[in-house]
């Protein structure tokens, strides 16, 4: 049986705008659940459903494809199941569907490669996701009701503690995989159901601007980051102009050259040494004298026709694997040195190209935070690293 990935990443999101492409933690929200998608293998065709062109065009960018929905099912008042019954009158090849919410960015291939196994190998119709919550419920008391509340899941005078209850189950929305035949019915849960629970921590739902920065550290901590293994980085190539610069040059009238740079971006190079990170820096062009003005105590090759060779001579000569590996670029010079580094980013104005074969895009602009921005970010992963060790 055809079974398809479907996320729904409708264009006009109420509370946070653009949402499904917002980025998190340097990633485009619908871009984890792609990821975990593609990585798990179990897919025959993986589908994004939207009406907006941006959200297309990062839909394609982490290799999915995209049904354009119409505009009956692109209201507010649209439902999902209205919007996964259009995309199988379109597609009559599938006959599974694994409604993906591009809201859960915590999601990994394991949890997909398990629900499939459920749904194809153990013949149910439908599987949805739950998560256990210990969470003591009462009943509402609307105001100018003369009642007292009701407890609903627990006995007052012999309250559990939390290590002696199993807690309850709930929907946390992050997937329905449904058989062809059971959502024509008008249905996404029906049949012969069975849950999938999922771990806590791995539980996301991003629905409000508040879930933002809690969603980034909890992505950080127990985020899906690829197949292979994160490592210590262990040296940063940063390309200088449009990076450590904002890519301005000024020329005075007796043709000398200006640049400017952000002393935190001085700080970033500073406390990326600190944690033992060498810093190495790149350029197309001659800016010998720039450096030596800025006295940043790095390695630096100028006047490169081919950044890639030079990152690669690099990396043989410090003995390290990609993997350890970190780039900051933001022209097209840059790209195949993006995709070659274990850990890649660019500023906020870098090119598309450049942005496109990135892992993590700055909220700052070139010369303007950026490297203090990415060194943050690789403190943090390196600390999922640790973490990971010590587990």
């Amino acid at each position: 049986p055809h079974l398809a990935a479907l996320v729904l990443a409708r264009g006009g999101s109420k509370g946070i705008p653009l949402k499904n492409i917002k980025l998190l933690a340097g990633v485009p929200l619908i871009g984890w659940v792609l990821r975990a998608a593609i990585d798990a293998g179990v897919f025959h065709s993986i589908w994004v459903s939207t009406d907006h062109d941006e959200i297309e065009k990062v839909a394609k960018q982490f290799g999915a494809q995209v049904h354009r929905r119409s505009p009956e099912v692109s209201q507010d008042s649209s439902t999902s199941l209205e919007a996964i019954t259009e995309f199988l009158n379109h597609h009559h090849e599938v006959d599974i569907v694994g409604n993906i919410q591009a809201t859960s960015p915590c999601l990994h291939p394991s949890d997909l490669i398990k629900v499939a196994d459920l749904i194809q190998k153990e013949g149910f119709d439908s599987v949805f996701s739950v998560v256990r919550r210990h969470q003591f419920r009462w009943s509402e008391v609307k105001k100018g009701e003369n009642k007292m509340t009701e407890p609903q899941n627990l006995n007052p005078a012999k309250r559990y503690r939390r290590q002696d209850w199993p807690g309850e189950l709930y929907e946390n929305g992050s997937f329905y995989f449904a058989k062809r035949h059971l959502i024509e019915k008008g249905y996404l849960q029906g049949g012969k159901m069975a849950y999938y629970e999922m771990r806590a921590e791995h539980s996301v739902d991003i629905d409000i601007d508040i879930d933002w920065p809690i969603a980034e550290q909890r992505v950080l901590s127990f985020g899906y980051f690829g197949k292979e293994p994160l490592k210590e980085v262990k040296l940063l190539v940063c390309s200088i102009d449009g990076c450590l610069t904002n890519g301005r040059i000024y020329v005075t009238e007796d043709h000398k050259e200006m640049v400017s740079y952000d002393y935190r971006d001085v700080v970033g190079i500073d406390l990326l040494k600190k944690r033992g990170i060498q810093v190495r820096l790149i350029s197309d062009r001659d800016c010998s004298k720039t450096l030596s003005a800025m006295q940043l105590g790095c390695v630096a090759k100028v006047n490169v026709t081919n950044k890639l060779q030079v990152l690669k001579d690099w990396q043989e000569d410090m003995g390290l694997g990609w993997k350890e590996v970190a780039y900051l670029g933001n022209e097209e010079s840059d790209v195949e040195c993006l995709k070659q580094a274990g850990m890649s980013g660019v500023p906020a104005d870098a090119c598309a190209a450049a942005q496109k074969a990135a892992g993590y895009i700055c909220k700052s602009r070139g010369g303007c935070g950026a490297v203090r921005e990415f060194a943050e970010h690789i403190f943090l992963l390196l600390e999922k690293v640790n973490s990971a060790r010590k587990q």
